[in-house]
């Protein structure tokens, strides 16, 4: 199985795409190879060094999800790591649109992982894209945004839940509506509620929502106050401060505002009205959808 990388440097880089794909090689994808580490980090290109982009802490966390859920199905460990990464990672959403740090991150600190969590067990293969793919499917890339776009102000209990359906992943995280703060909360809101409970539920839901926002304005009948760029960049400037993140407890993400709860319920009950009539796959034969990767 491919294995943690010997070399690790003291700070994060990134690997642009070119230089990614001739290390994504069959023997990695189907977890037999272990990436060259020394000639990696020659290709790569280092980031400005400080107290946020060190590399260790992420691999510790990382190290711990492992453990924790190494006799649990890895896609377990999502709900635990996504909010945990988003807390150490500081980064502005700029720094976390840059495709080349988490192409490093998955094959320059830890392959070993996306082998773990992403190799089919019917393909006995990963597939390319965890490695090297859009943010909503990339390994780190898909948790990171997730924890960004469904934490409510400071508080990750939302990424958690939602996190624990394949499918908000696999499918919600893409559409462009999620950015909305009560929109995402409202989706959460009817996980936790079980009215949404199985991944072909969340893919239902996610269709009809991202269809009727094509004609009716969510920010105009659920308006969200303004994001607060002061109170996140005072929690990326705590990261060059070297705050420690501890793993067990939940961590507490920026201090800003919640999404008004008046939106988020004036959704949540509009939504909950849509997915009445959204076709589901299965449903009327009262099917389970597995646990999907």
């Amino acid at each position: 199985m491919t294995e943690k990388p010997e070399h690790l440097p003291e700070y994060l880089s990134r690997l642009a795409d070119e230089d990614a794909a001739r290390f994504i090689t069959d023997g990695l994808l189907s977890g037999k190879d272990n990436v060259p580490a020394i000639a990696l980090n020659q290709a790569a290109e280092p980031l400005p060094e400080g107290p946020r982009m060190r590399l260790r802490a992420i691999r510790d966390l990382i190290d711990d999800a492992m453990y924790i859920y190494r006799d649990d199905r890895p896609t377990q460990a999502d709900a635990w790591l996504a909010p945990r990464l988003h807390a150490i990672l500081r980064l502005t959403r700029a720094e976390a649109a840059d495709p080349g740090l988490w192409n490093y991150l998955a094959l320059g600190v830890a392959p070993d992982f996306v082998v773990w969590r992403h190799l089919s067990e019917t393909k006995k293969t990963v597939n390319a894209r965890y490695f090297k793919g859009p943010y909503h499917k990339q390994a780190f890339a898909r948790l990171w945004w997730s924890a960004e776009l469904f934490r409510n102000g400071s508080d990750y209990e939302p990424v958690v839940i939602a996190c624990g359906n394949q499918d908000m992943l696999n499918t919600v995280l893409r559409l462009d509506v999620i950015d909305h703060r009560p929109t995402a909360q409202a989706l959460v809101r009817l996980l936790k509620r079980e009215v949404v409970r199985t991944g072909r539920d969340a893919t239902a839901m996610g269709k009809a929502v991202n269809t009727a926002a094509a004609t009716l304005m969510y920010d105009v009948i659920a308006p969200d106050t303004g994001r607060d760029a002061g109170a996140v960049q005072r929690w990326i400037d705590e990261g060059d401060e070297g705050l420690t993140v501890h793993h067990r407890p939940l961590p507490v993400g920026p201090a800003e505002e919640p999404a008004p709860e008046d939106s988020v319920a004036r959704l949540t009950e509009y939504f909950e009205d849509l997915f009445a009539d959204a076709p589901v796959r299965g449903k009327d034969k009262g099917e389970e959808t597995p646990d999907e990767d």
